[in-house]
């Protein structure tokens, strides 16, 4: 069997192409689509946090699954080069699925 010829791809920025620094994702699933919430947070003080949404975007479950393995990848090579990411205990992940 022999392997399939893999296209030349040529990356464009759209002229709206905008970077921007998130420190906050959101997901919300459904059966059709996972939904990305990008944001800014923001500790006001110690018991009051502010997330300021910048951004949304759609992806499809096969998307959404190819960026899990992508990001384990990098996150993977950077902890190899860097040491391990810790995360604080207290952002663990609990509220409800959308």
């Amino acid at each position: 069997m022999s392997m399939p010829i893999q296209p030349n791809i040529k990356l464009v920025n759209a002229p709206d192409y905008r970077e921007k620094y998130a420190n906050s994702v959101q997901v919300r699933v459904n059966v059709w689509d996972f939904f990305l919430v990008f944001g800014t947070l923001q500790q006001q003080s110690e018991s009051q946090v502010e997330i300021v949404n910048f951004q949304g975007i759609y992806v499809s479950p096969q998307q959404a699954k190819a960026l899990l393995a992508i990001l384990q990848q990098n996150v993977a090579q950077y902890e190899n080069a860097f040491g391990e990411i810790k995360l604080d205990p207290r952002m663990n992940p609990a509220g409800p699925v959308h």
